[in-house]
């Protein structure tokens, strides 16, 4: 009877084994099924790529700097040259 259960449990241990595969399995294939609908929805959507995006933030922030040297450029040889230069409409706060 002992050499019975044993092979009955090893059995079912061999089948629970089995299912947790095949689980597994399905759950990889759906995994990957909904990864590539997103990615078609996401490229319908014209978003932009996480690479894509940090490269224009350095861009942006490059071109933020830059302005800020030229401004000071301006401003030593506005001093130099003695002209005093208009004031930026933005820069001017509202009465």
């Amino acid at each position: 009877m002992t050499h019975t259960n044993n092979r009955l449990f090893d059995e079912f241990a061999k089948l629970m084994t089995d299912a947790a595969g095949v689980a597994q399995g399905v759950r990889d294939e759906a995994e990957t099924a909904i990864r590539a609908q997103l990615e078609r929805l996401m490229g319908d959507m014209d978003l932009v790529s996480r690479d894509e995006f940090e490269a224009v933030k350095e861009m942006a922030v490059a071109a933020r700097d830059e302005n800020d040297r030229l401004a000071a450029r301006l401003i030593v040889l506005e001093e130099k040259l003695g002209i005093q230069s208009e004031p930026d409409p933005e820069d001017v706060s509202p009465v």
